[in-house]
């Protein structure tokens, strides 16, 4: 089931989305114009290593490029091909603009930075030997895929489902079958030897998402929101004159 696009308006143009996006197209750019070796360098030092970063494994110094508490934070930016990146900008182009909308701009870009770090601390806990590191920007967007199930559930996507069918289906539906599938994912491939995906993180950044969003909303908008409203300007006569008045964006049609 492939979200395609939501229902869902919003009231203020989600600049952070669109940077953390350009910032993830312009750093894979840069990746496809390394050879092999160098680019596998650059995973090495800005990837999240979970031995390194439960400290037990240090990089040579050549290759510590940063201290290993910031990988979780430079590995978001970094993908492992054109399809990794790919998907995760379809997720967050749908479901990001809306969260960035409740959140606002600071709270979203904190928001997005602690589900990321707590998706990395999710997957070396998971597996704490491993020296093979993680990149993507997986699971900041699992933290906003959260969010969105506990602000919008009764939101519509439109999901592409088995090659064939197009249709309409609320959040709850599709993001309830995404950590359903990952969690089974998790139990059949917890380190993700088989798949390449790290499945703890995908998970792990989910619950910061689903735990945070009840601390940054902004004041005022509510959780499980059954339906948003776009703030509407009409010209219309009131007391002391004509003005403007704005239905908020968080009433009921």
């Amino acid at each position: 089931m492939l979200p395609l696009r939501d229902d869902n308006p919003t009231t203020h143009t989600p600049y952070v989305t669109w940077v953390i996006m350009a910032a993830c197209v312009l750093v894979f750019l840069y990746q496809m114009g390394l050879d092999t070796w160098e680019e596998r360098h650059l995973m090495i030092t800005l990837g999240a290593i979970p031995a390194v970063l439960l400290g037990q494994e240090t990089l040579p110094a050549d290759l510590a490029l940063v201290p290993a508490a910031l990988t979780p934070v430079t590995a978001m930016f970094l993908h492992g091909g054109i399809m990794h990146l790919g998907g995760n900008l379809l997720y967050l182009w749908i479901f990001g603009n809306n969260v960035e909308d409740a959140m606002g701009v600071v709270r979203f870009t904190v928001f997005y930075v602690v589900c990321g770090i707590g998706a990395a601390l999710m997957h070396a806990f998971v597996t704490p030997d491993s020296v093979i590191p993680m990149v993507g920007a997986s699971g900041a967007i699992s933290g906003v895929l959260g969010a969105y199930l506990l602000l919008f559930p009764w939101a519509r996507v439109f999901v592409w489902f088995g090659f064939v069918f197009l249709f309409w289906v609320p959040a709850a539906l599709v993001l309830g079958l995404w950590f359903g599938l990952q969690a089974l994912a998790l139990l059949g491939d917890p380190a993700g030897a088989i798949s390449g995906v790290a499945w703890g993180a995908h998970l792990g950044g989910f619950v910061v998402g689903v735990i945070l969003t009840p601390l940054m909303r902004r004041p005022g908008v509510p959780l499980f929101s059954r339906r948003r409203v776009v703030r509407r300007v009409s010209m219309i006569p009131r007391a002391g004159g004509i003005g403007r008045t704005r239905r908020g964006p968080w009433d009921r049609p």
